[in-house]
Parts: C-alpha cells; structure tokens; sequence
C-alpha cells in the first residue's frame, strides 16, 4: 500500500494528541480530511478551523458523502481507543474500506525519512520534543510527530521543507508502547527512556512490555544508534551501536547540576568534551536527563555544541509537562501529566528540590483503574513526598469500573502530614481552606480542568 492511492483520508477518534497531528500533516499535503471524535476539544477546533470536518456523533451519514462515495480513494486510519463496535467502524469494515491504525500509517511516513524514534514508558513526549526542538532551533530539515503541545510551537507537529531527497529529512517520532503501536517503525536512531510496567491492561505482565522494548530496538536499521538509559537491559537485542545515558553516568550525562533561580543548570558530558552552561527553564531532574538524551542525538545529527546549549536554554517545554501555571512570591501553581509511579515520584522530588522552604500539596487524578489497581502502593509511595495530598475520583478514559478498585486503594497507604480524597466538585473548597503556597496537580486524565478555579482561587489568597 503506498499513500499516492488515496485522495480522502477519514479520521476515527481524530481529536487526539497522535491522530490530530497526522491529520494536519494530510491536510498540509493536499488530503481532504475529515473526521469522527467523542468529544470536542481545543484540537478538534484548532482542525476545523484548518478546514476539517469533523463531528462528534456516532453516525454512519455523517461521513461526508466524498468519502462514503469512493472506498477505494479512502484512507481510515482508526486509534484503538475506538471500540469494533462502533458503528462507523463496523460500516466502513464491511464497505470495503482500508482501515489503518495510527501507528501504521506514521512508519508509512516516517520510513519516506530518516527517522528518530523516542521510546520509553515515560519521558518520550519531552525527550522528542526537545529533539524536535534542537533540530529546528538550528536549521536541520525536520518533522516532527510528538505526543504533546510544545509551548515554542504552540503544536504536537512540525511540518518539514519540501525535499526531493526525503531521505535527507529527519522525522522525530514518539514511539508509543501502548497496543505495541512503535513496533510499525524502524528507526536509523532510537531513544529507550524508559522500560517499567505499565499498560498491563494491554500487556498482562512487565516480561511482555521488556519483550516488546526488544523488539523495537531489534529493528533499527543497520548502521543505526540506540541511546540506551544506562541499566536497561536491550543492548544483547540489537545489532546497533549502543550509547548509554543518565544523570549522573554513561557515555552521556550532566555534571556540575545545581539550581539557581528556580532553574536547573548543568554541564552536558559527551565523548568529545561538554557542553558546559545548559540552563533548563522546564526544571526537573527527570527533564535534565532527557536532555542530556536530546543532546546525545542532535550531536549524533552532526549538531554543532553551541547550537544545542542555546536550543535548550530557550525550550519552552510541553503542555501539562512541568507547566507554571502560577509563579509569584506568594503562591506557587504547577500542573503535570504523570500518572505512573515513577513518574510521580520524578516529579514531586523535583518540586520539592525547587521549593525546599514551602509545604507541598499534590492532587493527584488516579488514570485507569487498571492502572490504579496495579500500582497502588507505588502511587501511595511517591504521593508520600507531598506534605498535602488531595487524591481525586479515578479517571476512567477508556475502562469501565473495576470492582473494588477506587482512589482509596492509594489513598490508604500515602504516609503524608494530611490525606484526603475528594471529588472535583468539591476541590475548589477544600484547597481554598488550606491555603497552599506550594499547589501542584498530577494525572493524565482532565484534571487540568480545574487549574483556571484553583489559580484564581491561589491569586485570591
């Protein structure tokens, strides 16, 4: 199947952060687009405002008639959060149509350049984007696949020059793990952040998320460079070059770490020397790390030094990754994505390094109640950094309830001065008779909902 077949391309679930930005690329590259999403949100309406049309009711006739027309010029690309019930999946299964996940139609493209594939259960959204960001910030021919809105671009893609050699093109893209979605690339360069548990709903067990990271490493391409977070264990499944990074050891990583004006600073150690003075305005000793990887590959690209010190001094970072959503001398408002226990645990001991005076309170939004039932004590271990824990009702995204699995599977074991579970509509109250100095939210559901209530309500105190 080659894309030259198509001239429609429809869109199942095209709100999301991965489909909506394959969909600017087809409509960037002469596709009509169009599109069926449950709810709408600010990426629905940023794609209609581009000329998508897009709808929100599962309703076979409202695919615009073009499409429903001509089978054979009509690409579907579908997310697997779409159930086979759905009933436009199962007209346009039964039509004849082409149906292609999000991930197959992306190594389509991605395998037209030279590809920079991020892997890892956590971190792989800051670590392209920074990537991304490097490469644009000095001038390499780039496009971009990222799995959040970068705060330079105000968007999740980046679209690259026109080349007649694609091939000297660089496409940076976050390989997703869930439903094995990166095993459709194969990369001349690849990231693995990250190897832990999670997406055990699709998985079962940790064995069967190793055994897909070595899958993924097996195929990059001969020739090809693996920067490896210093003691995973993939190096004995790929027949590439094997760099490895950290914080603090590797073939890559920072020295000289401090923090000066709520900033985190540091030396960036590669074989050939350092990149000394990297000032990080997206604090974190998690971020540090993952530029520390960025910077392994933009010098890998042949990336000058310099050139990759200025690019991260002014990354921006991405939405809900780290976000300040209020900074002032009194009060302190910061909102973040993570929703697996690792990834909690990076984060509050980063705030907690930033703000080491101030009490922190953390509200957490478990994500999944598969995920909550399978990490529970890890969630309950890392919300325990906070002094303040305000743990909402679970989110459940694409799950129905699970028996006997609620917030207070967590809840029961966090080991903070104070602990209280709550649902949204009484969070506004709660936080403003606490009076928080220090206030960070936590999780991957739509608790960023609530930030525009609690920075009024922190501006008010």
């Amino acid at each position: 199947m080659t894309l030259d077949q198509f001239k429609y391309i429809y869109f199942l679930g095209i709100g999301g952060i991965g489909m909506s930005a394959l969909a600017r690329w087809f409509g960037v590259n002469g596709y009509t687009v169009a599109g069926y999403d449950k709810t709408p949100s600010a990426l629905t309406q940023a794609l209609e405002a581009e000329g998508m049309v897009i709808h929100f009711t599962e309703d076979v006739d409202q695919i615009p008639a073009p499409f429903r027309e001509n089978p054979a010029q009509t690409l579907v690309i579908y997310t697997p959060a779409v159930p086979k019930t759905h009933a436009e999946y199962i007209y346009l299964t039964e039509q004849g149509f082409v149906l292609q996940k999000r991930s197959q139609v992306l190594g389509l493209l991605a395998g037209q350049m030279k590809t920079v594939a991020i892997a890892g259960t956590h971190g792989k959204t800051t670590t392209s984007s920074m990537v991304a960001h490097i490469l644009r910030h000095a001038g390499v021919n780039c496009a971009a696949f990222l799995g959040g809105i970068t705060n330079n671009y105000g968007t999740n893609f980046l679209l690259n020059e026109p080349s007649d050699d694609l091939k000297s093109v660089v496409c940076v893209v976050e390989a997703d793990e869930f439903d094995r979605s990166f095993l459709t690339l194969f990369p001349q360069l690849a990231v693995v952040t990250s190897t832990d548990a999670d997406h055990l709903d699709i998985y079962g067990a940790h064995d069967a998320v190793l055994e897909s990271f070595s899958k993924f490493v097996s195929q990059i391409t001969p020739g090809g460079v693996l920067f490896m977070k210093k003691g995973l264990s993939l190096a004995e499944h790929t027949k590439a070059d094997v760099r490895e990074y950290a914080l603090e050891e590797g073939d890559y990583h920072s020295s000289n770490l401090r923090i000066k004006d709520a900033s985190f600073v540091f030396d960036l150690v590669h074989k050939a020397g350092i990149i000394a003075d990297v000032k990080l305005t997206v604090p974190g000793f998690h971020n540090v790390e993952n530029a520390v990887a960025a910077g392994a590959v933009a010098l890998e690209l042949g990336v000058p030094a310099e050139a990759i010190r200025l690019a991260l001094n002014n990354y921006r970072g991405v939405r809900r990754r780290f976000e300040y959503v209020l900074k002032t001398d009194k009060a302190v408002l910061i909102d973040d994505y993570a929703h697996h226990p690792a990834e909690v645990m990076a984060f509050l001991s980063s705030v907690k390094a930033l703000y080491p005076d101030r009490e922190l309170t953390a509200i957490f939004q478990p994500h999944l109640f598969s995920r909550t039932r399978d990490f529970a004590d890890g969630f309950a271990e890392s919300l325990s950094i906070a002094d303040h824990v305000l743990l909402l009702d679970i989110y459940p995204a694409r799950e129905l309830p699970i028996e006997g699995v609620t917030s207070d599977l967590i809840l029961r074991n966090v080991q903070s001065k104070t602990r209280k579970q709550c649902n949204k509509a009484e969070l506004p109250g709660v936080v403003r008779e606490m009076k928080p100095s220090l206030l960070v939210t936590i999780g991957a559901g739509d608790i960023d909902q609530m930030l525009p209530s609690l920075k009024s309500i922190l501006e008010d105190q």
